[in-house]
């Protein structure tokens, strides 16, 4: 797989393998000119937010004429028609005209990769402002909740990725009622929630639109295109600071919270472990509440940067050569470690955010994923917990120690994993399973003690994306595909609570992670 095609947050369960592998006679046709800007527009209006607007793949995989080279027209076609069974590709048969599914098909046959530009002229020009004056917000929330933390936000793509069912919606988890939603223009994708002030969330959708939401009325305050495609989101400890990350272009910038007025363009490029230099895909962004600084790993040139938020230029501290195609992170120690999973050589990297340096590499099984990380206190001991694509062997959720630095267990799960989830007031770590078949209906719960697994959970759809409230009391996992809903669980007894009905539910965010720092550890935990 090229670093495009590694997972980014259930990408490999997105893989159209039909599309990659069939093969079949027959060429599609030049486009004329108008043909081609027609074409392009359908593109970046259907297929952009899943495959990347410069077609070189993000979600889905890549749809350009190298990659497609001897792929059949027909069969293309075909494919586009009728969607892909368990994976976010519908069928457009009925959404699209068949002339328009055809145009599509010569368009991504005919077109190289693409090199989109998106700069920080770009980035203030897409700016609106809804709500003009802010004191005119209401002071408390419009509907009946006894803590803010009690919040969960759910990313919602939406059946096509963008439309009507593309939201942020967001669920009072202390009585299971719905409070509100907010539309986003494609598929939301990250939500990031105000540290310091509980009225304020961050919704970052697949095309790098960036929506500042008031909590308290539910309306969208401001919003900014911060690239063209890319998830990547991070807000500092003192909530003055966003920084966004993008595949497409290969950028980041950061952003006034309060305003989103973008304050500084980094270009993402640098030397790979193999000597290259490259530009790179921005993998996680993370504030910390250890200190002032941004972490931000990018993933082709496998450094990670640690940028110092109080000078106003906001200068970069690079530390190299931490690993083969990084991606995604979680903290521990009070924020001061960061551990950071690096697909291609199957380790995760232990940095260490005050002296800025690497700590160490860990052995993390086959194509460590390790979500937004799990760490949990047991018997004095600090573990931490990885998820796994697998495409190996052996399927494993690998469990580190903290404090030495050492492998602990990989322990064995019936398939690939992504997301694990943990609170210290329930008795196991969930892990989503993303294997391609029944298996991807269910979760399986690691109990803390023992470090094996105790059950496994049907959800009833592709089950995925666990997170346990702030009370600890109930489990969240959206149910995909055939299932269209967010499931409860209890999280003692595992027995199902209460369900949300949403198109193609992905992510679900606790307003709480900004107290919990990372899921797992009470507060004032290290």
């Amino acid at each position: 797989m090229t670093t495009r095609h590694r997972a980014r947050h259930a990408s490999l369960t997105f893989f159209l393998a039909g599309l990659l592998l069939s093969a079949g006679s027959g060429m599609a046709k030049e486009l004329t000119p108008a043909e081609r800007t027609q074409a392009e527009t359908l593109f970046n209006g259907n297929c952009a937010s899943c495959h990347g607007q410069d077609l070189g793949g993000y979600l889905a995989p890549a749809l350009n004429k190298t990659r497609l080279a001897g792929r059949s027209p027909t069969t293309l076609r075909s494919m586009i028609m009728t969607g892909v069974f368990d994976t976010l590709m519908p069928p457009f048969y009925g959404k699209l005209s068949d002339d328009q599914i055809k145009l599509l098909v010569n368009y991504i046959s005919t077109t190289p990769k693409l090199d989109p530009k998106w700069t920080l002229d770009d980035m203030k020009r897409s700016l609106k402002v809804h709500v003009q004056d802010e004191s005119t917000l209401p002071e408390k929330p419009g509907y009946a909740i006894e803590n803010m933390d009690d919040l969960l936000g759910v990313a919602a793509r939406g059946r096509y990725g963008r439309g009507a069912g593309s939201k942020a919606v967001f669920i009072n988890s202390a009585n299971n009622t719905k409070v509100g939603e907010v539309p986003t223009a494609t598929a939301a994708h990250i939500i990031e929630f105000n540290p310091v002030n509980p009225r304020w969330a961050y919704v970052k959708t697949d095309a790098a639109e960036l929506y500042k939401v008031d909590l308290y009325s539910m309306k969208i305050v401001r919003e900014i295109k911060t690239g063209l495609n890319g998830p990547a989101l991070g807000i500092s400890r003192d909530g003055r600071y966003l920084m966004a990350g993008s595949f497409v272009p290969h950028v980041a910038v950061i952003l006034d919270a309060n305003t989103l007025e973008p304050l500084k363009l980094f270009a993402l490029e640098g030397v790979d472990p193999d000597g290259k230099f490259v530009t790179s895909d921005s993998g996680m962004i993370t504030g910390t509440p250890y200190a002032d600084v941004f972490a931000i790993a990018l993933e082709n040139a496998g450094q990670v940067w640690v940028i110092d938020l109080k000078s106003p230029d906001f200068p970069v501290t690079a530390i190299k050569d931490v690993g083969r195609h990084l991606h995604d992170a979680f903290l521990s120690h009070g924020g001061r470690k960061l551990m950071v999973a690096s697909y291609d050589d199957s380790i995760v990297a232990a940095i260490d955010l005050e002296e800025r340096k690497l700590i160490k590499k860990l052995p993390a099984g086959c194509v460590p994923h390790v979500g937004g990380g799990s760490v949990v206190k047991v018997n004095g001991k600090t573990l931490g917990f990885g998820t796994n694509f697998g495409d190996c062997d052996h399927e494993v959720v690998s469990v580190w120690d903290l404090d030495a630095m050492e492998v602990v267990k990989q322990v064995p799960v019936s398939g690939g994993t992504e997301s694990p989830a943990a609170h210290p007031n329930a008795p196991y770590v969930a892990v989503d399973i993303i294997s391609k078949d029944r298996r991807a209906r269910t979760i399986q719960l690691i109990d803390k003690n023992t470090l094996e697994v105790a059950k496994t959970l049907d959800v009833g759809g592709h089950a995925y994306f666990p997170e346990y409230n702030a009370r600890g009391n109930l489990l969240f996992v959206s149910a995909g595909y055939s299932g269209d809903e967010v499931v409860a669980f209890d999280s003692q007894t595992l027995n199902r609570v209460a369900s949300f009905e949403m198109e193609s539910p992905a992510g679900i965010f606790s307003r709480a992670r900004a107290k919990f720092m990372t899921r797992g550890l009470a507060p004032g935990d290290l």
